[in-house]
């Protein structure tokens, strides 16, 4: 598998991943009927950079990096993972959450923030826990789960070295 930097020409897979997570409303705080367009924007035109992982030349993952907060906030980066259903268990999103730290210190940033792990998603907090960030603040019933209704969501930080 390789991270690389989105292309163009990976959108089709990239949203293909993206829709059915915005679609489900679980985890992502997007409207459950986003358009692709409106996704598009979000994802890669807003964010300081978007990666794809590949392997054979098909899109397993994607995330972004962005400045969290601006200005006086910009030394700390958020970034948004999806990987495809077919390569999840596999390791891609800690390859991922792996080269993003990386890549996030080769940009001047010193630490990652997450701000809306919804406790919901216990897979991804775990994943997150294992890879040295901590919760640091919980918000009750900070997103609108549409099964579960309000549920907490955790801030995740991890400072970058």
């Amino acid at each position: 598998m390789i991270i690389q930097p989105y292309r163009t020409q990976n959108w089709p897979e990239v949203w293909q991943i993206l829709k059915p997570v915005f679609r489900a409303g679980e985890t992502y705080p997007f409207a459950r009927d986003i358009s692709g367009a409106e996704a598009r924007e979000v994802w890669i035109e807003q964010p300081l950079a978007t990666y794809v992982a590949l392997e054979n030349g098909t899109v397993l993952g994607t995330f972004y990096i962005k400045p969290n907060q601006p200005a006086l906030g910009a030394h700390m980066c958020n970034c948004g993972y999806v990987v495809a259903p077919a390569a999840r268990g596999k390791g891609v999103a800690g390859l991922m959450c792996e080269f993003s730290q990386s890549e996030a210190l080769r940009m001047g940033f010193s630490g990652m923030q997450y701000n809306l792990v919804v406790e919901t998603n216990t897979g991804a907090v775990g994943l997150w826990q294992r890879h040295g960030f901590a919760i640091v603040g919980t918000v009750p019933k900070a997103f609108r789960h549409p099964v579960k209704g309000l549920v907490a969501a955790h801030v995740m930080h991890k400072e970058l070295r």
